[in-house]
């Protein structure tokens, strides 16, 4: 089975997870401090992913409207 992330990829999360766990990740245009791991390892992909990697797409937003369509559709 072939690789979901390239190593490169995977290079880019461990030195942004080094950055967050030191308390030095910052994010955004305004450089705010990033709070939760799981927003250092989207940060990383995103990073990644401008640099060419080898990273699945990001998944589809999903409206809350449509959420709701969805579920009634599942009751039937």
């Amino acid at each position: 089975m072939a690789r979901k992330y390239s190593k490169s990829a995977q290079k880019e999360v461990e030195k942004e997870m080094r950055l967050y766990k030191r308390g030095k990740a910052r994010s955004g245009p305004k450089l705010k401090k990033v709070k939760s791991r799981k927003q250092a390892v989207a940060i990383a992909l995103s990073k990644a992913r401008k640099k060419g990697d080898k990273v699945p797409k990001k998944a589809a937003k999903v409206s809350k409207k449509r959420a709701k369509v969805s579920k009634k559709s599942r009751k039937k």
